[in-house]
């Protein structure tokens, strides 16, 4: 239900404080709805949870949604997965705002790992810990929260349209609404895209992201000998193709880390980042390096994040070093993963690392490459109304300058909706910093964050609404 009304939405001046008390006072509320979001185990692989419980999220993304006057239905994504769609027009003449997010979640991976139960909303140290607290169900009750601070101040009436977007295989990359639009042409027509699930650089600076690599995964398969052999009998003389895959591996950086394909351009390959810096002490910190470890490349954090491609070994198929026999490996793989930044294609670039991994094969051992899908990267227009509306709406949320970042991560679906919809701004924000820990164990959200996108969320669209 409804916060009571005051009757008077915030103009175009913000009203910062009316709207962060509003904000506020539905907090508890959002928190709550966080915890029951959280204990719904919604991870999109039947071979670790049933779908049933990723049908379950959907319902209660619809529901809540609809409780505040959005028009919401479940439609079936390609890849069987079920998306919540929503829809309430403006007032006339005001524009539209599509609202993203996803509820479906990483596995939790080592239960033994995590402080508290993973799908137990917990609280510690100031912190919220659980699968899915900040990505992306965070964001899930962040767009709530900000509608419903608007409908309290404003009558239940909202400034603007409103599309609604919350999918439920995002984090499978099965693509399942990327088809869905493709399919779809029209259904998803906005003039702003608030795509929430990227981040904040660090805690509390409100941070947008324009920019995101794309990728560009493939497996090498190397082939030396007809079957295994003894190392004592063969081993000096008999091509080894575990050795052999070596080899191709090391040839993918040079001395100081830095990713070295064969005939990417220099512009590519040493690119720089000229928006927020990354603090390279902060960053061993977020990563986890270990005292007396260097960082690989050169140039800045940044540089290297977000504005250079990288290849990634993702596993190597060899034997274990429990139980291997003193033997010569006839054949070995690896599954390798392209980041590609922006300005480059990241068909090409694949192109090139094919290549470069037949050209540094040694000892004419054989080579077959195995290519999966590309994502093309993704840059975000800057200059537009909707961008600097979000801009300034951020920063007087949370009380600094909004500074902009790039994101190491794909999220192809901002390239499909581009395409679709050219004349719409797409902006990436979200819940997450890098004290989150997504994808890992011991995933948390800070409720300020929450509190404060919330904010700048619900200035925005009343922004946006004025004109």
């Amino acid at each position: 239900m409804s916060q009571p009304s005051t009757g008077a939405r915030p103009d175009a001046t913000g009203h910062v404080e009316e709207v962060r008390a509003a904000v506020q006072g539905l907090l508890p509320r959002a928190l709550d709805d966080l915890r029951t979001l959280v204990a719904i185990p919604s991870v999109a692989d039947e071979r670790l949870y049933p779908r049933a419980e990723c049908e379950r999220a959907a319902r209660w993304v619809a529901d809540a949604f609809r409780a505040e006057g959005i028009d919401t239905r479940l439609e079936v994504t390609p890849d069987g997965s079920q998306v919540v769609l929503g829809h309430r027009p403006g007032p006339d003449g005001a524009p539209t705002v599509l609202l993203y997010a996803h509820y479906d979640v990483q596995p939790p991976l080592d239960d033994a790992a995590w402080t508290s139960p993973p799908f137990e909303l917990t609280e510690r140290d100031g912190r919220l810990y659980g699968r899915g607290a900040a990505d992306c169900k965070g964001n899930v009750v962040t767009h709530l929260t900000a509608l419903r601070a608007l409908r309290a101040l404003g009558g239940d009436d909202l400034p603007v349209g409103v599309r609604l977007v919350v999918e439920g295989s995002e984090e499978q990359g099965t693509g399942g609404l990327d088809r869905w639009v493709e399919a779809n042409p029209g259904a998803l027509a906005a003039d702003a895209m608030l795509v929430q699930d990227t981040g904040n650089a660090e805690l509390g600076l409100p941070t947008l992201t324009v920019t995101l690599r794309g990728a560009a995964n493939v497996v090498v398969h190397v082939e030396a000998l007809e079957g295994e052999i003894h190392s004592g009998m063969f081993g000096g003389a008999a091509p080894d193709a575990l050795a052999a895959l070596v080899a191709i591996l090391a040839s993918l950086r040079d001395e100081h880390g830095d990713t070295t394909i064969d005939g990417v351009p220099a512009a590519v390959a040493h690119g720089t980042w000229d928006g927020v810096a990354y603090d390279e002490d902060q960053f061993r910190r977020d990563a986890g390096v270990l005292d007396g470890v260097g960082l690989v490349g050169t140039g800045s954090v940044a540089d290297r994040l977000w504005a250079r491609p990288v290849v990634t070994i993702l596993g190597i198929d060899a034997p274990s070093v429990v139980g291997s026999a003193a033997a010569i490996q006839p054949r070995a793989s690896a599954r390798l993963n392209l980041r590609v930044p922006p300005g480059a294609d990241a068909q090409d670039l694949q192109d090139k690392l094919v290549a470069h991994l037949e050209a540094h094969a040694p000892w004419g051992v054989r080579v077959r490459v195995e290519r999966d899908a590309v994502g093309q990267p993704f840059a975000a227009r800057t200059s537009g109304h909707v961008f600097d509306t979000l801009t300034g709406a951020l920063a007087d949320a949370y009380g600094r300058e909004t500074v902009t970042a790039g994101q190491g991560g794909s999220i192809p679906l901002c390239n499909v909706l581009a395409g679709q919809y050219p004349d719409a701004e797409i902006v990436l924000l979200g819940v997450e910093e890098p004290a989150c820990l997504i994808h890992a164990p011991n995933e948390s959200v800070a409720p300020s964050e929450i509190e404060n996108l919330a904010v700048g969320e619900a200035l925005f669209l009343a922004r946006l609404g004025e004109g």
